[in-house]
Order: structure tokens, then sequence, then C-alpha cells
């Protein structure tokens, strides 16, 4: 899955370049894309009273991104053996090609205030998220 956003005028800098804070919004908004495309919307995990908070963040910035561009952002799962779900994104100029910014994102996922196994408590959602584990991994 590829997600596409265009660059706006308020994420630049006097300089029209991209404030770096954005980068990490743009995960967040390709992340949650990713999860309504495997069936596993962040509405349908609220609804259930699932919340997935971050935990880290630990990025790269590659090469500056410009006022009008556009960056298309693949997110892959990493990794998920249940409770730790690790995000992997990759930025690219979708004019050029050219990757401007790699990251990864770890997650929990939480109910009640307590962190919860997703593979022992929801399976079906867990293999959703082992299924596209498993499809990234081939993509390397």
């Amino acid at each position: 899955m590829i997600y596409t956003h265009k660059v706006q005028y308020y994420e630049t800098d006097k300089m029209g370049i991209v404030h770096h804070s954005n980068y990490v919004r743009w995960m967040e908004e390709a992340r949650v894309a990713f999860l309504e495309y495997i069936g596993a919307s962040f509405v349908s995990l609220e609804d259930m009273g699932i919340v997935s908070p971050v935990l880290t963040i630990d990025c790269r910035f590659v090469d500056m991104t410009r006022f009008g561009d556009s960056v298309d952002i693949i997110p892959k799962i990493e990794e998920f053996k249940g409770v730790k779900l690790l995000v992997e994104y990759e930025m690219r100029n979708s004019k050029t090609g050219e990757i401007c910014f790699k990251a990864h994102s770890a997650h929990c996922f939480m109910q009640d205030g307590k962190v919860i196994n997703m593979r022992k408590k929801y399976p079906e959602i867990y293999a959703k998220f082992s299924e596209e584990m498993e499809k990234g991994k081939i993509n390397l």
C-alpha cells in the first residue's frame, strides 16, 4: 500500500523546506490509512476500546522535501508477535522516486488501561497484521 501526501505550504519553514516535525505526522497519516487498508481501522479498534500508543520513533532524514512536492509513504509491518507492533516507513519523492525519509515506530495495544496480547485476545485482528507482515517480507 502506498499513501501519498502532498506537501502543504504551512508545513514548510521560511526557506520552503518541510519542517522536520511533519514527517512524524505523515507517518501517522500513513499508519491510519494502512490499518484501514488491512481491515483493522483505528475507528473499529477504538470502538472496541483498543488504543495503540506510540512507544518509540526512530527516523532518518535522507533528503529535503518542499512545498508542492508529493511524497509516497510506504508503511510495512516489520514485526508483530501480538503485543508490540513495529512499523517501517519509507518516504519517496513521488516525482523523482528518491528516498527522502526512513523511519520505524513501535506501538502496543491497550484496553482498559492494560497492555493486551492481540494474538490471544483478538486472533482475527492479529491474523490481518500477520498476513501483511508476511507480504512485506516478500516485497523487501
